[in-house]
């Protein structure tokens, strides 16, 4: 009986997120080493989390990743990943095959299993959405660097997803991109689903990943950061708690604070549930990164 009465907690625990959150939109990265479980429970269960959000009346919106698949792929083909700042070199042909992956493999599986779940879902190669300009980077001592055919997400066409938000469907939304020039780019996740927001008016961004959040301690689970403001980034950059690949993450979800998302989460993909517990739960388990 101690059970089922906690249970009953838990979901009243819930109700005033529940009812704060009704008919907002909630953009979810979608994205971990859970994608590459051989246990499809495993690979969906984030899936099951966005029909629920769906039936409490949220209207989520997916962007997802896919890297491992991507490397896997490339090695196939003979085809070495070279990274700069978290940004994978890209030359045309990979270009392609990254689309072939992300838009034709990993998003159809990714709308199917919310399909499967009950949920509704309708899948966008992201070239079908976003636009890019080429991305410019420096590496580590300052120098330029072409990273090839990798495109920072500039602007999206928003009416489609809208017309799925108003007929209560999940859109779910692969990381390539459009450039001015026409040609087909692989963009960064985490920066596409950062526009997706801001330019949804999105209430809450969600970053899925492989550790439990912000770490002061980068080998140090104990050391997360359960909240942080947007002006204490600076300084944990430059004194490297956040470096590498949580620097496009971090930029993004400041980027997204200062133009109106109200509250980024980062969560641990490995942990059961982590969306709902950050979201509906009075604790969280992430971290929270507010204005």
């Amino acid at each position: 009986m101690e059970e089922i009465i906690s249970k009953a907690a838990t979901l009243l625990e819930a109700l005033p997120y529940i009812q704060r959150f009704r008919s907002q939109i909630f953009v979810v990265k979608y994205g971990g080493s859970f994608m590459d479980s051989p246990d499809a429970e495993v690979r969906h269960r984030v899936a099951r989390d966005v029909v629920f959000l769906e039936a409490v009346g949220i209207n989520p919106v997916v962007v997802h990743g896919g890297g491992k698949a991507i490397t896997r792929a490339l090695e196939t083909a003979g085809v070495k990943s070279a990274f700069v700042q978290g940004h994978r070199v890209t030359d045309a042909a990979t270009a392609k095959l990254v689309d072939q992956v992300l838009s034709r493999e990993i998003n159809p599986e990714i709308v199917k299993a919310i399909q499967d779940f009950g949920g509704k879902a309708r899948g966008f190669p992201g070239s079908d959405i976003f636009r890019c300009r080429k991305l410019s980077q420096k590496d580590e001592n300052g120098e330029d660097v072409d990273l090839g055919f990798v495109g920072e997400v500039v602007d999206l066409d928003v009416e489609p997803l809208r017309e799925c938000i108003r007929r209560s469907v999940t859109p779910v939304i692969s990381p390539t991109a459009r450039g001015e020039d026409g040609e087909l780019y692989n963009c960064n996740a985490d920066i596409a689903a950062a526009r997706t927001a801001v330019a949804l008016k999105a209430r809450r961004l969600v970053f899925m990943s492989d550790v439990p959040g912000l770490l002061r301690d980068p080998k140090d689970d104990g050391t997360l950061m359960s909240h942080l403001s947007a002006a204490e980034v600076p300084e944990l950059k430059n004194s490297a708690v956040i470096a590498h690949g949580m620097i496009p993450k971090v930029d993004s979800a400041v980027a997204a604070i200062e133009s109106g998302v109200e509250k980024v989460q980062f969560v641990d993909g490995r942990i059961p549930h982590s969306v709902l517990l950050e979201i509906f739960t009075d604790a969280g388990v992430g971290t929270e990164v507010v204005l």
